[in-house]
């Protein structure tokens, strides 16, 4: 995975802003203000991505890369890492779930936002 792939395809998504609010390093992607992605930039090696508790314990049996998200909710994050026995695609496709399930806990008025 390369850093920009990464960061272009959260930025990529609607109302999705970048900070640094934990200080210079992780870079975290929010949409409307929650977290659903954040990876170190001075060291990239690992993702941390929301996930649905009832997928988490089955990604994190059947996938080296992936383990309990590190400094996060272990039951509602996973840390995975680049370069192993998980795709590329595949974690683009675990960041659209990260993204889904935050967009899907925000109030009604701002899901109509980005549904429209």
């Amino acid at each position: 995975m390369d850093i920009e792939i990464l960061r272009e395809y959260c930025l990529a998504k609607p109302y999705t802003t970048e900070g640094t609010p934990f200080g210079p390093d992780p870079l975290v992607m929010k949409v409307h203000g929650k977290m659903f992605c954040l990876f170190s930039i001075s060291n990239f090696q690992s993702v941390n991505l929301k996930c649905d508790p009832e997928n988490a314990e089955e990604m994190r049996a059947n996938y080296i890369a992936i383990e309990p998200g590190y400094h996060m909710s272990k039951k509602h994050w996973n840390t995975v890492k680049f370069h192993q026995d998980a795709s590329d695609d595949f974690i683009l496709k675990m960041v659209d779930e990260s993204y889904n399930l935050v967009v899907g806990s925000l109030p009604k008025k701002l899901r109509e936002t980005i549904n429209k």
